[in-house]
């Protein structure tokens, strides 16, 4: 199931958001304030952010810097401020959508559903990308899930980042053995199966709604995400 993290300091606002949210099936977390935002997106990466700009202890602007600078998940900016100005700085700061208040609570859920469907981009060259609850930074080799880091092996971590860097694409066996054992492969195909079932294992945590690493009898593997 996707997860919204909604940021917003007027309740009645978030609880009709996360109610329409619910019911078009995606699981919801409110936070009222950007400190406790950024607790709860570090703790439980969302699949996407609803984010107002006037927040108590930071604004939205702030926030949204923060989380770039980390992740590229996707955001929407909420707001009752519509001058171009503001919506240029949301967009330049790394937003995906921009909605002034007051707005109909069945056209959030469609632009929500819009943003989720718009192929993943890497955020700005930081090569750090979400999948669902699981966050991948490639520039530093590490995996997160739910929040905690992920323990594999150097020659796991590397036949993970190949699959996740092809998401929903077929991975043959030969093109692993190629690129990720390279000259020490001791010519036995078997260990790619090993390493997948390790993965699977060290992955286990990982919500099905959101992704898995599929097999494709006699083609190879898949990094399949929602």
């Amino acid at each position: 199931m996707k997860s919204i993290l909604i940021v917003e300091d007027e309740e009645a606002i978030a609880r009709v958001l996360g109610a329409y949210l619910k019911k078009a099936g995606f699981q919801v977390t409110l936070a009222a304030d950007g400190r406790t935002a950024l607790e709860a997106f570090e703790a439980a990466p969302p699949s996407l952010i609803l984010l107002d700009i006037n927040l108590p202890n930071m604004d939205g602007f702030e926030l949204l810097g923060l989380i770039r600078e980390k992740s590229s998940c996707p955001v929407i900016m909420l707001t009752a401020r519509d001058s171009i100005g503001d919506r240029l700085a949301g967009l330049d700061g790394g937003a995906d959508d921009y909605m002034s208040k007051p707005f109909i609570p069945e056209e959030v859920v469609a632009r929500v559903n819009a943003v989720l469907r718009r192929p993943s981009q890497w955020s700005d060259g930081s090569r750090k990308r979400h999948y669902g609850s699981l966050f991948i930074d490639f520039g530093a080799r590490s995996v997160f899930l739910n929040g905690a880091e992920v323990s594999l092996s150097p020659r796991d971590l590397s036949v993970l980042l190949f699959l996740a860097e092809r998401p929903n694409q077929i991975c043959t066996r030969d093109q692993l053995l190629e690129h990720v054992w390279e000259m020490d492969y001791d010519g036995s195909d078997r260990a790619v199966d090993l390493s997948i079932k390790r993965l699977r294992q060290a992955l286990s945590h990982w919500p099905a709604g959101e992704g898995e690493i599929r097999t494709l009898r006699g083609t190879g593997y898949q990094l399949w995400t929602a």
